[in-house]
């Protein structure tokens, strides 16, 4: 209780600290620039009660746990066959280093193409922006995980399965967590640029839809509500984290 304290306290000096911030700089730049907090967590309250604003972001939800479900088992399993596959991760990495580092939004037409303009194409842009992460993570997970780890599923006549789930997992699971969170906010990013790009409806598209029409509470309550999910989310992650870390 005591250790927990200290933490507590210095969260709520950060988040603190940052209101003051954000509402020193509401008024240096003016509300035309930068909305106050409270005028944004007043627009914000306007648009969850509406059922419009509910529809939207149950279709950016939908588009990011598809695209992040297969990015999240995709990732790892070909990460997991790539760090096994010594020759294979040798000839993958590179390509998926260089994969990685090109801006996706280049490639956004091509999406298009192949997918149109429904939830597909949200989906799939989704996934290019959060399954290299996950899998560079967990392909070095394995590549880095301890020879006695290996010689102990020997010595004790493991099954395969048996050494997957009682041996490989917890041994590269706190790294492929560490790839998980940075996929988990790629993911979530990609989408949203899919919506704004070519969508008809999610929380990206009336991002643009607000932005074209100068609505700057509307770019903040939507941006603070996208903050807070996915702050606590990864929050949640890092729990988890260092949880089997200390285990």
């Amino acid at each position: 209780m005591t250790a927990l304290m200290p933490r507590s306290a210095g969260t709520f000096l950060v988040l603190l600290a940052l209101l003051v911030l954000w509402q020193g700089l509401h008024l240096l730049v003016g509300a035309s620039s930068l909305a106050s907090p409270a005028a944004t967590v007043t627009k914000l309250a306007s648009l969850l009660a509406t059922g419009e604003f509910w529809l939207n972001v149950s279709e950016t939800m939908r588009a990011f746990v598809a695209a992040f479900a297969i990015s999240l088992f995709g990732g790892i399993a070909l990460g997991i066959v790539l760090g096994v596959r010594k020759l294979a991760g040798n000839v993958a990495e590179p390509i998926l280093t260089t994969l990685y580092s090109i801006p996706k939004v280049v490639l956004y037409p091509l999406v298009l193409l192949c997918f149109g303009l429904g939830i597909s194409a949200k989906i799939a842009f989704g996934v290019m922006h959060g399954l290299i992460p996950i899998t560079l993570f967990s392909m070095n997970a394995i590549r880095q995980m301890k020879p006695v780890y290996r010689r102990t599923s020997q010595v004790m006549r493991l099954s395969p399965s048996q050494n997957a789930f009682t041996v490989i997992m917890p041994a590269i699971l706190p790294e492929i967590i560490s790839g998980v969170r940075l996929g988990f906010s790629l993911t979530l990013l990609g989408v949203l640029i899919g919506e704004m790009f070519a969508s008809q409806r999610g929380l990206g598209f009336l991002l643009t839809g607000a932005i074209n029409l100068g609505q700057i509470d509307t770019i903040m309550a939507i941006a603070l509500l996208l903050t807070v999910f996915a702050v606590t989310c990864n929050a949640l992650m890092m729990r988890f984290d260092r949880r089997l870390t200390h285990r």
